[in-house]
Order: structure tokens, then C-alpha cells, then sequence
């Protein structure tokens, strides 16, 4: 906790101050006064004190062990059948003796041929010398899906290799024509590419008034002043300088802020100057202006912005913005319908977490895991702490409920990055997922009982009372040890299960297809925004900000389009639902962000249905093809639409 943290506990209503222990506010300020030794066991990053080591039946660390010799199988490493092991992602150097070369990239999900299949962008990173201009600078991927389990890296064709220090991915569709847009966050110049319609991009940053300059790390599209077209947040990490980058022994940097537990490594982030963050209006004529501080987002404290994501908390129909910030509290900001947001961090709960301490948030989720109708947020962050599940109360409050759920424990020694709140298995309930990777390559040299490289965690989803681990089992998706970073969730074999993308750091993707053994049925719905006649209003094309509660199989589910979070990533934004053993696959019940609200209901389960604002449904893809029959309920054919083929 720092100085900041206890003073702004001074404006915390009563009922919250049990967030923020009044006695962790005299140490923290009492620490203050304390030589910076005294606290080189935190390191630069916020964390918990450190824990005992863990080591598995074979002395591995935990975090590169504990497998099971049989168990169940719920991934499998695709990664060289789909053609993605030859592109590799590079940061720096290996050493990573500077903090610019350890935080990796992200991972965008894009269908950018409209050919129904999701697309997989990979943002890389870069060297000092590509930098400088002495060596070719590492290339951003673009796999396109090949409809067949493979994949064929089309990214210099297409032109969007970026060629700059990469971070994070956003897709959306800003200027509503249809096809989906890259908004790619760099250290440097961010690039905006603008999709062609024929297989190409076109960077239009530097017209659209959106490329900054310095670390720009996360990127979020939404709709925030209803006007029916994507306005961009963009969070910044450090305001960075490579002919000066901060190592031990620097006399403007505390030693403190460059050691783990005594020993040196990499500086950072706390005692190094943050960045502010930037809110882009959409003008709608292929520029955006600055808005951040007359909408009161520009983040004046400086805090270390990593994964950001607009999404709707407080079910008002409009979307709020979240920033998970890195050894910082977290930012919650409520869209006031003006223009302007509220700043309710602290009020909310979200700012730190049930201990009272901010946390080196780094990728955060956000997904309705009690089924509810409330958006629930899952934070993760550096080792020896645990990894915050909050419980939206509703109203716009948190509370940390990480103990009562099961999964506090087990995730201390990991660092984690990449989040998702997803059903992997079809049963209606959303589990977790956790993407892990150490940043510091000197943890293999000691016995801390964490590694540089760590395994994925998964953790199944009971019924919305509780989390049960699912052991790796040996040979499986779950088994694969990698410095994981950015990662994406989405049905990339169009067969109703939800499979991962990660980027780690210095390596090459992981792609984890989804064999779960269960057999349940599912439905997804890809959305395309419209004008509303009931409204008068607009929603944007690709209709992200919208909210969709499908009633089924006895529950009623949430899912809302969505572009970021997960770590500094952009998920598939068709709604998924799994609908367990239910041969009925209900009605949809669909927000659109221009305030109208449509009642769907669904033909048959196990299809992708597209549904149109203001037609119903305009498609379906069945088996990943066009459906040729029209599916039969209740015994009897379904007749689509007037007007409208049943695809």
C-alpha cells in the first residue's frame, strides 16, 4: 500500500472502510519513512510478502509442475497442427534487464475476411537495434483460418506487420462500414488500421489523430456517448525514455524498486514515472479527438495502466470503463450519460483488494459467473499474492470474494496475465482461466518454488457457489509451460467451443483447442447493429456494448460484446452460451447499444446465429457452413423471417 492508497481512504463512506484496514494505513505510511532496503522484499511490483516455496512430487516449482498422470482433458496443444509454431514473438533481450522487455504482448481475434471464421492477430514486440534501425524489426502475425484446423500467417500481404514495439490488440469496427478495424498499441507511434475490404489494411493514425508517442499498453473500444460509433481508450504504462532506461544502481531510482527478495533485477514499475491514459470521440470522419480530461479519464495520478475494457456494471445501458492498473489501485469509471464519467474506484470496492492493498493488477475479465445478470471482474497479478475474483453486489459495488470461491490459494506462486471468464464446458456456467509467465529470468536460479516459464490454471465453475482447480493432466493443453502474456478466447473451429490463443514472451503461440469430452449443446450469436426505429438511435455495426440474456435450460445467462481485456487482448465478440444437456435453445434478449431491446427466440441449438437490429435473425452457420434446412422444434420446420433465408 502506498502513501496515496491511506490518504484516500479519508473520502471512503463508512460502510467501505473495512476494504482499507486503517491499521495497513499507518504501516504503509509508517514504511514510507523506512530506508528503501527495508522494503526490497516487494520489489517494483505491488505484491503480498513473500510466500514458501512449492515444488511438486518431482521437485519442479509448482508453476512448471504438478501434473497428473490421468484426470480430465479439457485442451490439447494445437499449436504446430494449425501452423502457428514457426512465428515466434520477441521483446528485448533474453536477460530482460529492463522493464520495457518483460511485460509482452497481446492477442486479437478478428474475423477480417467475413468468412465466418475467426482470424488470430499476434502483436510482437521488438529489439534496441530494430529500434535504431540496424536489423529488420520483428513482424506482427495475421493467421488467417484456413477453415481445415490450419492457419497461413497472411500479416505482409495484408500489411499489418506493425514493425514497431507492440502491446496490445483491440478489434472493432470504427467507422461502421462493416468490417472489423485493428487498433494496435505500441511503444511509440500506436497504429490504427483500417480494414480494406479486400484482404488488406491501410495505418490511418497518423489522420485519425490517435498515435501518441510514448508506451501506450491497453486499448478498449466503445460506444460512451451513445452515438452509435466506437470511440477508443488508451492506457498508458510508463513515460519511457530508451536512451535512459533505469537499472540497479541508479541514483534516481530506489534499490528497493529493483530487487525480488534480495536479489537484483529489472527496475519497476513503482519509483518510475507513469503515463497518463487517453479517452478518442469518434467524430465519425476518420479522426478522434483527446477527450480524457473533460470526461475525467485522463488518469492524473500517473498510474501504471496495463488492460482496459468498457463494459456496462451497473446495467444503466451504457457503457462504464475499467482499467486494471499494475502496482496501482484499479480504476472504475461510471459513465454519467454527459459526456463525462464518475471516478467510484474506491467507493466501488475495485480499487484494492479485501486487504486494502492495491495489487500489480495486470489482466482482468469480466463475465456474469452466477448467472445473475451482473457483470462479476477477475483481476490477475504478480506472485506471492493471490488473484481477485469480485463479486458484483450490484449498484456498482465489489466485494473480493476470492476466499469464499476456492481461488485464492492455489494461484500465490503464479504470475498471472491473460484472464477469461468463460464456459469451457457448455454446462451454462462460466469458469476461470489464468495465463501465467514470471517477469524476471532470474527466478530459475533460485528455489522460490516459481518459474520463468508457468503453466495455464483452469478452474471449474460450480453452479455459481464455487471454483474446483482442474489438474493438468500430463500431455495435455493445460500441461504446456510457457512465459504466457496476452491472451484471447473464442470458438476458432466454429464448433461451439471455446479455445485459447496465448502469446507468450520470446516464444512462440500456443494455441489450446477445446476437447472437452462433454457433449453438451450451445448457441452463439454474432450481432450487427443497426438504427433503431424505437429509439431514433443508432448502435454501432459491429453492435459492441451490447448486452444479450438468454433464457435457457433453466437459467438465464449474460454474455455482452465485448472489445479488450483478458491481458491487453480482444476476445471473439459473438455471444457464447452453453446450454448443457438442453435440446431447446431458448431466447435471446438482446441490449442493443442504441437502447432498444429485442426478444429473439432461437431455432435449434448448436449454430451461430447472426441477428440483424430490427430484423431477427438474418443467417446461421451450422458445422461452421451455411445451414441448407431449417432446423425443426417443438417437431415441426422453423420459418425464418419474411424476406430472410435461412443460410
Amino acid at each position: 500500500m502506498t502513501t496515496r492508497t491511506c490518504l484516500a481512504q479519508k473520502t471512503l463512506p463508512a460502510r467501505h472502510l473495512n476494504r482499507a484496514p486503517l491499521l495497513l494505513c499507518a504501516l504503509a505510511l509508517a514504511a514510507f519513512s523506512v530506508p528503501a532496503m527495508a522494503q526490497s522484499a516487494m520489489g517494483g511490483n505491488a505484491t503480498g510478502p513473500p510466500q514458501a516455496s512449492i515444488h511438486d512430487d518431482h521437485n519442479r516449482p509448482i508453476t512448471a509442475g504438478g501434473f497428473v498422470k490421468s484426470g480430465l482433458v479439457v485442451f490439447q496443444d494445437a499449436t504446430k497442427a494449425a501452423g502457428l509454431s514457426g512465428w515466434k514473438h520477441v521483446m528485448g533481450s533474453v536477460a530482460k534487464q529492463y522493464i520495457l522487455e518483460t511485460d509482452g504482448s497481446g492477442v486479437g481475434l478478428i474475423d477480417y475476411d467475413q468468412d465466418g471464421w475467426l482470424d488470430i492477430y499476434l502483436v510482437n514486440g521488438s529489439t534496441y537495434k530494430a529500434l535504431e534501425g540496424k536489423e529488420p524489426a520483428p513482424h506482427a502475425a495475421l493467421f488467417h483460418n484456413n477453415h481445415d484446423g490450419t492457419f497461413t500467417d497472411v500479416a505482409a500481404k495484408a500489411g499489418v506487420t506493425n514493425d514497431r514495439w507492440g502491446f496490445g490488440v483491440a478489434v472493432g469496427d470504427f467507422d461502421n462500414d462493416g468490417w472489423p478495424d485493428l487498433l494496435v498499441a505500441n511503444f511509440g507511434k500506436n497504429r490504427l488500421y483500417r480494414n480494406n475490404h479486400d484482404g488488406t489494411f491501410t495505418d490511418v493514425a497518423e489522420k485519425a489523430g490517435i498515435t501518441l508517442g510514448n508506451w501506450s499498453d491497453g486499448v478498449t473500444w466503445g460506444d460512451y456517448d451513445g452515438d452509435g460509433r466506437l470511440d477508443a481508450f488508451v492506457s498508458g504504462y510508463l513515460h519511457y525514455d530508451v536512451r535512459h532506461q533505469w537499472k540497479a544502481g541508479d541514483s534516481d531510482v530506489a534499490l528497493a524498486f529493483c530487487q525480488l527478495r534480495g536479489a537484483a533485477v529489472m527496475c519497476g514499475p513503482r519509483g518510475l514515472p507513469g503515463e497518463g491514459d487517453h479517452l478518442f470521440y469518434n467524430n465519425g470522419d476518420g479522426t478522434f479527438t483527446d477527450t480524457s480530461e473533460k470526461a475525467g479519464v485522463s488518469d492524473p495520478g500517473k498510474y501504471y495502466g496495463f488492460t482496459t475494457l468498457f463494459a456496462d456494471i451497473n446495467n444503466d445501458g451504457r457503457v462504464d470503463l475499467l482499467v486494471a492498473n499494475d502496482s496501482s489501485p484499479n480504476y472504475l469509471y461510471i459513465n454519467k450519460g454527459d459526456g463525462t464519467f464518475e471516478d467510484q474506484s474506491y467507493v466501488s470496492g475495485l480499487a484494492l483488494n479485501k486487504d486494502g492493498r492495491e495489487i500489480a493488477s495486470m489482466g482482468m475479465a469480466v463475465g456474469d459467473y452466477r448467472n445473475n445478470g451482473l457483470l462479476d471482474v477477475l483481476v490477475t497479478d504478480f506472485s506471492d499474492d493471490y488473484k481477485v475474483l469480485y463479486r458484483n453486489d450490484g449498484e456498482a459495488s465489489f466485494t473480493d470474494v476470492s476466499d469464499q470461491v476456492g481461488i485464492a490459494q492455489l494461484p500465490v506462486p503464479f504470475v498471472g496475465w491473460g484472464a477469461g471468464l468463460v464456459d469451457f464446458d457448455n454446462d451454462g456456467w462460466k469458469d476461470v482461466f489464468m495465463v501465467n509467465g514470471h517477469v524476471y529470468p532470474e527466478v530459475d536460479q533460485h528455489d522460490w518454488g516459481t518459474s520463468f516459464a508457468e503453466r495455464t490454471l483452469l478452474f471449474h465453475n460450480f453452479a455459481g457457489q464455487r471454483f474446483e482447480y482442474v489438474p493438468p493432466a500430463e500431455g495435455s493443453g493445460l500441461a504446456v509451460v510457457t512465459p504466457g502474456r496476452g491472451a484471447a478466447f473464442g470458438d476458432l473451429f466454429n464448433n461451439g467451443r471455446m479455445d485459447v490463443v496465448i502469446n507468450p514472451i520470446d516464444g512462440s503461440p500456443v494455441l489450446l483447442k477445446n476437447v472437452d469430452p462433454a457433449k453438451h449443446h450451445w448457441v452463439e450469436l454474432k450481432l450487427v447493429g443497426g438504427e433503431s426505429k424505437a429509439t431514433g438511435r443508432k448502435s454501432p455495426r459491429d453492435a459492441i456494448g451490447a448486452t444479450v440474456y438468454l433464457t435457457a435450460n433453466g437459467m438465464r445467462q449474460r454474455e455482452d460484446v465485448l472489445a479488450g481485456g483478458s491481458f491487453i487482448s480482444s476476445s471473439d465478440q459473438r455471444p457464447h452460451f452453453g446450454l448443457g444437456d438442453a435440446t431447446e435453445a431458448g431466447t435471446a434478449e438482446i441490449h442493443w447499444p442504441s437502447g432498444a431491446v429485442e426478444t429473439v427466440p432461437l431455432p435449434a441449438v448448436n449454430r451461430i446465429y447472426t441477428i440483424s437490429e430490427g430484423q431477427g435473425i438474418t443467417g446461421a452457420l451450422c458445422a461452421g457452413k451455411p445451414c441448407t434446412q431449417r432446423p425443426a422444434v417443438h417437431g415441426g420446420p422453423v420459418k425464418p423471417p419474411a424476406g430472410t433465408p435461412i443460410r
